[in-house]
């Protein structure tokens, strides 16, 4: 299959092709033949609408070629029939990109050059998007980021949820009413227009940035298929989430989830580099609770997926779902000790 892909991109069947990276959504392979590619297949589960996502890329491509063309901003190549996407026999779609040389990434954040380089990257996208027409793009996964969504799909799960379930979960249950005021605050700032609707990149792990390896700092970032309307909180907060504490949501013992203060001030100082001067003073105030918005988002949709039997992210072992949530509200716990 992935043959016949090759030759639509104009590629010879015969170059050579290895599976790589850590993601659990697509699969990505790389590809030599002469020179190096990324080939990726889209997860049409997850993307019900993967044109969306070439619509959008294509629109924010033309801009910056525009606006800012010494930005490097990764498109996909076109097929040998200028196509962004080339479907296979089972109706997945593919699409192929150039391989940036002597880039990485980084599965865990380590130090705080990387935390500083990496949030300016991801803010400098938002940036110079700031002037686009907005209306522009679509929704590649819509109400993505929406608490007020979360908080209801969590309310839905608990009605349904057999006795054993919720009897398992009961803290975890707890700790979601507890943070409810949070899901009131997004509300407010929203309807009161206090945030900017922006363009965002929306999933702003560690690893969707490249890093040059001579002078280790970010080049670029990537994985793009959730580059759509957002707000800054979305971006910031889930830098927030993942930078700060030095274990993951997958950490069992949560007592190794702390607060990496000089990580916080790094990400949040290159974050600002590149967005201060386009933030609203409305926006600057709602900074603090960026972080704690977004995890607490990860906690109800963890704690939403074991309610409702483990359906949606992939196990493996009985009660990762609540490990998960419950490593979560503890790091919401955390951030608010830590952030004002």
């Amino acid at each position: 299959m992935i043959q016949e892909i090759l030759k639509a991109f104009g590629l010879p069947e015969y170059a050579e092709v290895n599976r790589i990276g850590t993601g659990h959504i697509h699969q990505t392979y790389r590809v030599h033949a002469g020179s190096n590619f990324i080939l990726q297949r889209i997860n049409n589960a997850v993307f019900k609408q993967p044109e969306i996502i070439a619509c959008n890329l294509r629109v924010a491509s033309d801009y910056l070629k525009k606006n800012y063309p010494d930005y490097l901003f990764l498109t996909p190549l076109r097929s040998t029939d200028n196509k962004e996407m080339v479907y296979d026999a089972e109706g997945f779609p593919w699409r192929l990109f150039p391989y940036r040389e002597n880039t990485y990434t980084v599965d865990k954040l380590e130090t705080t050059g990387e935390a500083f380089s990496a949030a300016r990257e991801f803010a400098q996208l938002t940036a110079y998007l700031n002037k686009i027409d907005v209306a522009k793009f679509q929704e590649t996964i819509p109400r993505f980021h929406d608490l007020s969504l979360r908080y209801k799909q969590f309310e839905e799960a608990l009605s349904h949820a057999t006795d054993e379930r919720k009897q398992l979960a009961a803290t975890c249950i707890d700790n979601a009413m507890h943070w409810k005021p949070l899901m009131i605050q997004y509300e407010t700032l929203v309807k009161s227009g206090a945030l900017k609707l922006r363009i965002t990149h929306n999933d702003t792990k560690i690893n969707n940035v490249l890093f040059d390896r001579t002078s280790r700092e970010a080049v670029c970032v990537i994985d793009l298929d959730t580059l759509m309307p957002g707000y800054f909180i979305y971006d910031l907060g889930d830098m927030v989430r993942t930078f700060v504490c030095p274990v993951s949501e997958e950490e069992k013992n949560y007592e190794l989830i702390t607060f990496r203060k000089e990580m916080y001030e790094a990400l949040l100082a290159g974050y600002m580099s590149s967005m201060e001067e386009v933030m609203l003073p409305s926006e600057k105030t709602a900074i603090p609770f960026a972080g704690k918005m977004m995890t607490y988002i990860m906690a109800l949709r963890f704690l939403a997926d074991f309610l409702n039997g483990d359906i949606y992210y992939y196990t493996t072992y009985p009660g990762q779902n609540l490990v998960r949530a419950g490593n979560q509200f503890r790091l919401l716990e955390v951030l608010g000790e830590n952030i004002i």
